[in-house]
């Protein structure tokens, strides 16, 4: 502990001075998993990157003590000699404790225990003025539930202690087949009443068909047992489609534990795949075995922003009610084509992060809400203008619906959209409260700005770096270089 108080103390005091000057400034992490495109001013930068060490697990309480930038193989790897696992594990290795706090995450056992903060039970955090403190459900609850997803706009959190459940070496895995999003939908529901049921998600292949999958820990290795980590194992979501194409009866394999948790590691879920379209590469065993370097969200990741492909494929994730999460997918096959979509379902019994003005949202406090999150991942449009556009149709769609989209994807809502979602007087009187004023708000980092798709480059510079950048395959030759040259991502590898 005494190296975290430290470095505590060194982010406070830069902190501090921030605030003195009413600078603004940003975090340096050393990592990110958001689809945002940043650029930090280094002489506005508070470093937090050496904030990666789980400190302590705590047996009795089935608890730990962890900073903000450890990732989660770091945190798994940590607790389960312990015997013990997160409640709530981000299906990518790289996401971070911090990353997941600040911008809301959740995984499949969001059913049981809702989204990622709500496994942790206090956050340490260094307020705008630089004045450490510890927040809670029952100490500074407001800073405590402000700082759940709002970016890291109230201060910079430095300390989480997160809920642990009993680990077992294996997860016995139920692939349900489903014919429709309707059966889908119902096939899930049944799954989460289930309460032998520790994990459970599905995926939606194509319009008429799914698989909902259910996982149980287990100490038994099971008869049909199958991994997804190594380089020469099925990605999880094609063991998942081929396991249930033309069955109607279920299927159960069993997986060792880190395998589950990370099944989605390699591909990043299916958007690799596009990886191996934009290359004109054969998509088959092959050659995911030979490429499997490069197809670990790590360093999917590193490429994404290199290349700037963030701006050419949409990377979003939904979170509609049950009740309309059937239309939502329907309209997304219509008018995106888009399949695989990834279902995740959640039961939430508090106001969701930042208070968006939706109709479950307004339940009293205590009363659960069920929601379904539905990642839509493809190629949009090349053309900027065009891109732009169908990502806001995307988001009409959720808001229409009574949904709301994860903030850590690309937002393209205008000021004042961003303003009707959201309960922007609540949020700038906790700004207040606690000094963050000066600081970037969450419509700052989230937002992009979509006047600049309208307009034409502003130089001959410009202009030729975009005309260059446009032309196959110099952006995603680029992104690879980079991934494998470029030192920062060497270091954390």
């Amino acid at each position: 502990m005494d190296q975290h108080q430290e470095a505590v103390s060194k982010i406070s005091t830069s902190i501090s001075g921030f605030y003195q000057r009413q600078v603004p400034f940003r975090l340096y992490h050393g990592s990110t998993n958001s689809t945002q495109a940043r650029k930090v001013d280094p002489s506005r930068m508070v470093d937090t990157s050496l904030l990666n060490h789980v400190i302590s697990v705590d047996r009795k309480n089935m608890t730990c003590l962890v900073e903000p930038n450890v990732p989660m193989d770091q945190l798994v790897d940590a607790t389960m000699p312990h015997g013990f696992v997160p409640q709530v594990v981000m299906e990518f290795p790289g996401i971070t404790v911090g990353g997941g706090f600040s911008g809301t995450a959740g995984e499949s056992s969001g059913f049981k225990y809702g989204f990622f903060e709500d496994t942790v039970n206090w956050v340490e955090i260094v307020l705008g003025d630089g004045e450490i403190v510890r927040a809670s459900r029952e100490e500074r609850s407001d800073l405590f539930w402000g700082a759940a997803g709002s970016f890291g706009t109230l201060g910079v959190t430095t300390l989480f202690e997160l809920k642990l459940i009993p680990a077992k070496p294996y997860v016995e895995l139920t692939y349900h087949p489903t014919s429709s999003a309707a059966d889908a939908l119902s096939t899930m529901q049944t799954a989460c009443d289930d309460e032998t049921n520790d994990y459970v998600d599905g995926i939606m292949f194509a319009e008429d068909h799914g698989a909902i999958v259910a996982g149980r820990l287990t100490d038994d290795r099971g008869q049909s047992f199958q991994r997804f980590s190594l380089a020469q194992n099925p990605w999880f979501y094609i063991h998942a489609e081929r396991a249930t194409k033309g069955h109607v009866e279920s299927l159960v394999f069993t997986t060792p534990l880190r395998d589950y948790l990370f099944r989605y590691d390699r591909g990043a879920f299916w958007t690799g795949k596009y990886a191996f379209q934009y290359f004109i590469t054969p998509f088959n065993r092959i050659t995911r075995f030979i490429l499997d370097y490069f197809m670990h969200t790590r360093v999917m990741y590193h490429a994404l922003h290199a290349s700037g492909h963030a701006s050419k494929y949409m990377i979003q994730d939904l979170l509609l009610p049950s009740s309309t999460a059937e239309d939502f997918i329907h309209f997304v096959g219509k008018n995106f084509g888009f399949w695989p979509l990834w279902l995740c379902p959640f039961k939430i019994d508090r106001p969701l992060s930042l208070h968006p003005r939706i109709p479950e949202s307004s339940k009293p406090a205590g009363e659960t809400s069920t929601y379904v999150n539905i990642g839509v991942w493809g190629p949009g449009s090349t053309d900027y203008g065009r891109f732009v556009q169908q990502n806001r149709l995307l988001e009409q769609e959720v808001r229409k619906l009574g949904g709301i989209k994860w903030l850590y994807a690309q937002a393209y809502y205008t000021d004042d959209e961003f303003t009707e979602i959201y309960d922007r007087k609540w949020y700038e009187a906790l700004r207040e409260k606690y000094h963050a004023t000066y600081m970037p708000t969450v419509s700052d980092k989230v937002r992009v700005d979509i006047s600049k798709a309208a307009q034409p480059p502003a130089t001959w510079s410009d202009w030729l770096r975009s005309t260059v950048w446009g032309v196959w395959p110099i952006s995603g030759l680029y992104g690879v270089w980079k991934t494998l040259y470029q030192r920062d991502y060497l270091l954390a590898k």
